[in-house]
Protein backbone atom coordinates (compact mmCIF):
# COMPACT_ATOMS: atom_id res chain seq x y z
CA UNK A 1 0.00 0.00 0.00
CA UNK A 2 1.43 3.30 -1.07
CA UNK A 3 2.07 6.13 1.35
CA UNK A 4 0.08 9.22 0.48
CA UNK A 5 2.80 11.76 1.37
CA UNK A 6 5.35 9.77 -0.64
CA UNK A 7 3.01 9.68 -3.62
CA UNK A 8 2.52 13.46 -3.43
CA UNK A 9 6.28 14.02 -3.51
CA UNK A 10 6.72 11.63 -6.45
CA UNK A 11 3.85 13.34 -8.29
CA UNK A 12 5.57 16.70 -7.86
CA UNK A 13 8.79 15.29 -9.32
CA UNK A 14 6.91 13.76 -12.26
CA UNK A 15 5.13 17.03 -13.00
CA UNK A 16 8.42 18.84 -12.79
CA UNK A 17 10.14 16.52 -15.28
CA UNK A 18 7.27 16.43 -17.80
CA UNK A 19 6.65 20.17 -17.46
CA UNK A 20 10.29 21.03 -18.17
CA UNK A 21 10.25 18.92 -21.36
CA UNK A 22 7.06 20.58 -22.58
CA UNK A 23 8.35 24.07 -21.80
CA UNK A 24 11.60 23.35 -23.68
CA UNK A 25 9.73 22.25 -26.82
CA UNK A 26 7.35 25.16 -26.63
CA UNK A 27 10.12 27.67 -26.17
CA UNK A 28 12.00 26.11 -29.13
CA UNK A 29 9.00 26.70 -31.40
CA UNK A 30 8.51 30.29 -30.21
CA UNK A 31 12.21 31.03 -30.56
CA UNK A 32 12.23 29.68 -34.12
CA UNK A 33 9.14 31.75 -34.86
CA UNK A 34 5.55 30.84 -35.48
CA UNK A 35 5.99 31.34 -39.25
CA UNK A 36 8.95 28.99 -39.48
CA UNK A 37 7.19 26.42 -37.31
CA UNK A 38 4.06 26.56 -39.43
CA UNK A 39 6.16 26.13 -42.59
CA UNK A 40 7.80 23.07 -41.05
CA UNK A 41 4.38 21.64 -40.12
CA UNK A 42 3.18 22.20 -43.65
CA UNK A 43 6.13 20.24 -44.97
CA UNK A 44 5.30 17.36 -42.60
CA UNK A 45 1.69 17.30 -43.80
CA UNK A 46 0.04 18.80 -40.70
CA UNK A 47 -3.38 20.31 -41.56
CA UNK A 48 -3.87 23.98 -40.70
CA UNK A 49 -0.14 24.45 -40.08
CA UNK A 50 -0.33 28.03 -38.79
CA UNK A 51 -3.04 27.27 -36.24
CA UNK A 52 -1.25 24.05 -35.27
CA UNK A 53 2.03 25.94 -34.79
CA UNK A 54 0.43 28.58 -32.54
CA UNK A 55 -1.46 25.96 -30.55
CA UNK A 56 1.50 23.67 -30.00
CA UNK A 57 3.95 26.47 -29.15
CA UNK A 58 1.86 28.20 -26.48
CA UNK A 59 0.20 25.07 -25.08
CA UNK A 60 3.54 23.38 -24.60
CA UNK A 61 5.18 26.44 -23.04
CA UNK A 62 2.34 27.57 -20.78
CA UNK A 63 1.03 24.05 -20.18
CA UNK A 64 4.46 22.90 -19.02
CA UNK A 65 4.58 25.74 -16.50
CA UNK A 66 1.05 24.92 -15.32
CA UNK A 67 2.04 21.28 -14.83
CA UNK A 68 4.93 22.26 -12.62
CA UNK A 69 2.76 24.58 -10.52
CA UNK A 70 -0.18 22.18 -10.45
CA UNK A 71 -2.61 24.76 -11.80
CA UNK A 72 -5.70 23.65 -13.69
CA UNK A 73 -4.37 20.13 -14.08
CA UNK A 74 -7.52 18.60 -15.62
CA UNK A 75 -7.62 21.23 -18.39
CA UNK A 76 -3.85 21.52 -18.75
CA UNK A 77 -3.35 17.78 -18.99
CA UNK A 78 -6.16 17.44 -21.55
CA UNK A 79 -4.73 20.19 -23.78
CA UNK A 80 -1.24 18.70 -23.69
CA UNK A 81 -2.63 15.24 -24.44
CA UNK A 82 -4.44 16.63 -27.51
CA UNK A 83 -1.20 18.28 -28.63
CA UNK A 84 0.70 14.99 -28.39
CA UNK A 85 -2.11 13.04 -30.02
CA UNK A 86 -2.00 15.38 -33.02
CA UNK A 87 1.78 15.03 -33.22
CA UNK A 88 1.48 11.24 -33.08
CA UNK A 89 -1.20 11.00 -35.78
CA UNK A 90 0.12 13.56 -38.27
CA UNK A 91 3.90 13.37 -37.77
CA UNK A 92 5.28 10.35 -35.89
CA UNK A 93 2.93 7.44 -36.41
CA UNK A 94 4.62 6.14 -39.58
CA UNK A 95 8.17 6.79 -38.37
CA UNK A 96 8.48 3.86 -36.02
CA UNK A 97 8.97 3.74 -32.27
CA UNK A 98 12.49 5.08 -31.84
CA UNK A 99 13.44 8.64 -32.39
CA UNK A 100 17.05 7.58 -33.05
CA UNK A 101 18.00 4.14 -34.37
CA UNK A 102 21.75 3.76 -34.12
CA UNK A 103 23.13 6.79 -35.86
CA UNK A 104 20.00 7.46 -37.89
CA UNK A 105 17.33 9.90 -36.79
CA UNK A 106 14.07 8.07 -37.22
CA UNK A 107 11.78 10.67 -35.63
CA UNK A 108 9.72 7.92 -33.98
CA UNK A 109 6.77 8.34 -31.60
CA UNK A 110 8.29 7.16 -28.33
CA UNK A 111 8.57 10.67 -26.88
CA UNK A 112 5.11 11.88 -27.88
CA UNK A 113 3.53 8.71 -26.49
CA UNK A 114 5.34 9.08 -23.14
CA UNK A 115 4.49 12.77 -22.83
CA UNK A 116 0.89 12.23 -23.95
CA UNK A 117 0.22 9.41 -21.48
CA UNK A 118 1.78 11.38 -18.62
CA UNK A 119 -0.43 14.36 -19.51
CA UNK A 120 -3.47 12.10 -19.49
CA UNK A 121 -2.58 10.82 -16.01
CA UNK A 122 -2.31 14.37 -14.70
CA UNK A 123 -5.64 15.27 -16.32
CA UNK A 124 -7.29 12.32 -14.54
CA UNK A 125 -6.17 13.53 -11.10
CA UNK A 126 -2.75 11.95 -10.74
CA UNK A 127 -0.98 15.20 -9.94
CA UNK A 128 -0.99 14.67 -6.16
CA UNK A 129 -2.04 17.09 -3.44
CA UNK A 130 0.92 19.45 -3.59
CA UNK A 131 -0.66 21.65 -6.24
CA UNK A 132 -2.14 25.11 -6.57
CA UNK A 133 -5.48 23.49 -7.34
CA UNK A 134 -5.60 21.83 -3.92
CA UNK A 135 -4.55 25.05 -2.19
CA UNK A 136 -7.31 27.05 -3.92
CA UNK A 137 -9.92 24.40 -3.17
CA UNK A 138 -8.85 24.31 0.46
CA UNK A 139 -9.37 28.04 0.81
CA UNK A 140 -12.80 27.83 -0.78
CA UNK A 141 -13.92 25.04 1.54
CA UNK A 142 -12.63 26.82 4.63
CA UNK A 143 -14.28 30.12 3.80
CA UNK A 144 -17.92 28.98 4.32
CA UNK A 145 -16.95 27.53 7.71
CA UNK A 146 -15.41 30.84 8.76
CA UNK A 147 -18.52 32.68 7.58
CA UNK A 148 -20.71 30.33 9.63
CA UNK A 149 -18.61 31.01 12.73
CA UNK A 150 -18.94 34.75 12.18
CA UNK A 151 -22.70 34.43 11.73
CA UNK A 152 -23.02 32.35 14.90
CA UNK A 153 -21.04 34.92 16.89
CA UNK A 154 -23.15 37.78 15.52
CA UNK A 155 -26.36 35.89 16.34
CA UNK A 156 -25.14 35.23 19.89
CA UNK A 157 -24.32 38.90 20.47
CA UNK A 158 -27.68 39.96 19.03
CA UNK A 159 -29.54 37.53 21.31
CA UNK A 160 -27.71 38.90 24.34
CA UNK A 161 -28.59 42.46 23.34
CA UNK A 162 -32.25 41.59 22.91
CA UNK A 163 -32.28 39.80 26.25
CA UNK A 164 -30.91 42.91 27.99
CA UNK A 165 -33.51 45.13 26.35
CA UNK A 166 -36.47 42.97 27.33
CA UNK A 167 -38.09 43.70 30.78
CA UNK A 168 -37.77 41.13 33.49
CA UNK A 169 -40.69 38.69 33.51
CA UNK A 170 -42.86 38.44 36.63
CA UNK A 171 -42.85 35.03 38.29
CA UNK A 172 -45.91 33.00 37.50
CA UNK A 173 -48.27 32.05 40.32
CA UNK A 174 -48.32 28.37 41.19
CA UNK A 175 -50.87 26.46 39.21
CA UNK A 176 -53.86 25.01 41.06
CA UNK A 177 -54.06 21.22 40.94
CA UNK A 178 -56.82 19.91 38.76
CA UNK A 179 -58.52 17.96 41.60
CA UNK A 180 -58.62 20.97 43.97
CA UNK A 181 -62.00 22.78 43.85
CA UNK A 182 -62.10 26.46 43.22
CA UNK A 183 -62.59 28.75 46.21
CA UNK A 184 -66.07 30.25 46.15
CA UNK A 185 -66.31 33.96 46.82
CA UNK A 186 -68.00 34.97 50.01
CA UNK A 187 -71.58 36.08 49.49
CA UNK A 188 -73.65 38.31 51.68
CA UNK A 189 -76.61 35.96 51.24
CA UNK A 190 -74.93 33.26 53.32
CA UNK A 191 -74.07 35.55 56.20
CA UNK A 192 -75.75 34.54 59.38
CA UNK A 193 -76.39 30.97 58.21
CA UNK A 194 -74.75 27.74 59.25
CA UNK A 195 -73.35 25.29 56.71
CA UNK A 196 -76.79 23.65 56.49
CA UNK A 197 -78.36 26.94 55.49
CA UNK A 198 -80.14 27.68 58.77
CA UNK A 199 -80.36 31.18 60.14
CA UNK A 200 -77.87 31.73 62.95
CA UNK A 201 -78.31 35.48 63.38
CA UNK A 202 -80.29 35.10 66.60
CA UNK A 203 -78.56 32.09 68.10
CA UNK A 204 -76.88 34.26 70.66
CA UNK A 205 -80.25 35.31 71.97
CA UNK A 206 -81.52 31.73 72.26
CA UNK A 207 -81.97 30.08 75.64
CA UNK A 208 -82.90 26.61 76.79
CA UNK A 209 -86.52 26.30 77.87
CA UNK A 210 -87.74 22.89 78.98
CA UNK A 211 -84.88 21.18 77.22
CA UNK A 212 -85.42 23.09 73.99
CA UNK A 213 -83.66 26.06 72.54
CA UNK A 214 -86.03 28.94 72.45
CA UNK A 215 -85.48 32.43 71.32
CA UNK A 216 -85.46 35.05 74.02
CA UNK A 217 -87.44 37.35 71.83
CA UNK A 218 -90.16 34.77 71.42
CA UNK A 219 -90.02 33.98 75.15
CA UNK A 220 -90.27 37.62 76.00
CA UNK A 221 -93.30 37.90 73.80
CA UNK A 222 -94.98 35.01 75.57
CA UNK A 223 -94.11 36.09 79.12
CA UNK A 224 -94.96 39.74 78.68
CA UNK A 225 -98.32 40.56 80.38
CA UNK A 226 -101.10 41.57 78.13
CA UNK A 227 -101.81 45.19 78.42
CA UNK A 228 -105.40 46.17 78.78
CA UNK A 229 -106.90 49.43 78.07
CA UNK A 230 -108.42 49.76 81.50
CA UNK A 231 -107.52 47.79 84.63
CA UNK A 232 -110.76 48.56 86.33
CA UNK A 233 -113.89 46.55 85.92
CA UNK A 234 -116.08 48.31 83.47
CA UNK A 235 -119.01 47.33 85.64
CA UNK A 236 -117.49 49.34 88.46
Amino acid sequence: MRSRPLYDVVAVLARLGVGVVFMAHGWQKIEAGVTATSRSFDTLGVPLPTAAAVYSAFVELLGGAALIAGLGLPVTGALLFIDMAGAFVFVHADQGLFMVDGTTVENGYELVVALGMASLVFAAGGGGRLTLDQWIMGRRTRRPADDDDDNDAASFVESLRQAEMQPAKRPKSPRRPKDQPKALPESTDTAGKDPAGKDTADTEDDVLVAGRRKSQRRRAATTQPIKRGDDKDPST
